[in-house]
């Protein structure tokens, strides 16, 4: 996929996916009162001030979607982001954890206040809280990757 931007309807199609399986799953919106017009509200969660990315569906899942936040967070442009296993976010003691937490969510559709360190390209640590990590689902229900949001972070 190409950066979000206005030509490429800021990813619409995608951002809708990981809104309808967050809906779907959590029972909550991504933004409480966003904009109905799909490429507004793709536009509003790709410039959010929270964090939004997903990976796809592989056995070393590959991110396909990160907001600026996310970018911003991990020290990345959007060819390096979505160049980027989603394992390297977590630290080598970590991502047994991590795979524990997407397991989890594999078999439960989502997982509600997760906590735990992350490192960006740069090697800068923070910590991450409140997270929700969903499935997202294609049209027909099946599981095509996983998805993340949080809005609380603190460098360490």
């Amino acid at each position: 996929m190409t950066e979000p931007a206005e030509e490429n309807d800021f990813l619409a199609g995608h951002v809708a996916l990981l809104a309808r399986s967050y809906r779907l799953l959590t029972g909550r919106e991504l933004v409480p009162d966003g904009d109905s017009d799909p490429v507004a509200h793709a536009r509003q969660l790709y410039q959010a001030p929270f964090f939004l990315a997903s990976h796809d569906g592989t056995a070393d899942p590959v991110f396909n979607y990160g907001n600026r936040t996310a970018q911003s967070l991990f020290a990345m442009d959007w060819s390096a982001f979505t160049a980027t296993p989603s394992r390297f976010t977590a630290e080598e003691p970590d991502r047994a954890e991590r795979a524990r937490l997407l397991e989890a969510v594999r078999t439960r559709g989502f997982i509600d206040d997760y906590a735990g360190v992350r490192i960006s390209r740069t090697g800068k640590r923070f910590r991450i809280e409140a997270a929700t990590v969903w499935n997202v689902l294609d049209d027909h229900g099946r599981a095509i990757g996983q998805a993340a949001t949080f809005a609380r972070w603190e460098p360490l």
